[in-house]
């Protein structure tokens, strides 16, 4: 485990108490390494990657009193800053993370009211707050993910179609759209034959009877070699998953934020994506994909043929999309802003 040489040092506190992943684990996991480059951070956490600064939620108790922030990004985690700050008497400042894009309970609300700052990851999420906040939105490691040298050298090496490849990729349920997906792919593929598509992610118990009805619906239309059903992979693995496609989906239904887009669009992939979360914010309809209703499987049908069956379109949307990221999505610009808010609560700007 990496972790400060003085824990007492610490100006920021990023507390992550979910074991299991989640889209905040990884933002906190992408965050803190970089952040601690330009001031004394370390995430608040049970169990995270060697390579992220931290240190045991334990060591909460012993920390000298100085003044830091905390920056939550769930409910409990707010509540154990306010219980650090009025029981434990800790002069920090209490920063919150918002990424709902619905109506907050009335106990979310009590929360957020006695933060001392707040942070929105995008305008559709500032939108359900009842204060004002600061809007940054996420960022993606361009040098990670980043277009392949050889795509076509990719796929054969990966053991997948030469043709135009569709992806689809993270957990499998109906919140996520993927039978939207999937039923779009089989009308698409009927009628073109060089081309395949990949479903991949992980479905938990509740949703495997989903899963196994949507490998049915395949097998039925006679395209179980050409929709492709594969397993969760590492994080680490992710961009090569990304490279080797043609077009990504995002077919969600309902959404916080969503990092998959930008994924795939910092590999020059162009993205179709629903109205739903921030993927209005993040692609550029017409320009770096396409942007449909959710659940519409006619609308998903459509623009997927349309890029599919248009070499040039895709490939002028394929730059247009890494252009995009490069220029205002890199996680250098999200770790410099939070940083600089930081800096601005500790009166140090």
């Amino acid at each position: 485990m990496t972790a400060p040489q003085n824990p007492d040092a610490l100006d920021v506190l990023a507390p992550n108490f979910k074991r299991r992943l989640s889209g905040v684990t990884a933002t906190v996991v992408r965050l803190v390494p970089l952040q601690a480059l330009e001031i004394a951070i370390a995430a608040v956490a049970p169990d995270l990657p060697d390579h992220v600064p931290q240190i045991r939620p334990a060591r909460l108790l012993t920390l000298g009193r100085r003044p830091r922030v905390w920056h939550a990004r769930r409910n409990t985690e707010m509540l154990a800053g306010l219980a650090l700050k009025h029981v434990l008497r800790q002069p920090l400042k209490l920063l919150f993370t918002s990424a709902s894009q619905r109506a907050h309970t009335a106990y979310s609300k009590w929360l957020i009211a006695r933060m001392d700052r707040i942070v929105a990851t995008s305008a559709k999420s500032a939108a359900y707050l009842d204060r004002p906040s600061d809007v940054i939105l996420h960022g993606i490691d361009t040098d990670t993910f980043a277009p392949p040298d050889d795509k076509a050298a990719l796929k054969a090496r990966m053991g997948l179609p030469a043709g135009p490849l569709v992806g689809c990729y993270g957990r499998i349920r109906a919140q996520k759209g993927t039978d939207v997906f999937v039923h779009a792919m089989i009308a698409a593929l009927k009628d073109r034959p060089d081309a395949a598509a990949i479903v991949m992610g992980r479905a938990v118990d509740k949703d495997r009877g989903f899963l196994d009805g949507l490998k049915a619906d395949v097998r039925n239309a006679g395209l179980a070699d050409r929709i492709l059903f594969r397993p969760e992979v590492p994080v680490h693995e992710m961009a090569d998953w990304y490279r080797v496609l043609d077009l990504f989906v995002a077919p969600q239904r309902w959404e916080g934020f969503g990092l998959t887009p930008l994924e795939a669009m910092a590999c020059a992939v162009p993205v179709i994506a629903t109205r739903v979360g921030a993927f209005e914010e993040l692609v550029a309809d017409g320009e770096t994909g396409a942007l449909v209703p959710p659940g519409e499987t006619g609308a998903m049908t459509d623009a997927i043929t349309r890029i599919l069956d248009d070499d040039a379109l895709r490939a002028s949307q394929s730059a247009s999309a890494r252009a995009r990221v490069e220029t205002g999505f890199r996680i250098e610009d999200e770790a410099a802003a939070l940083t600089a808010i930081y800096r601005e609560m500790l009166g140090r700007a």
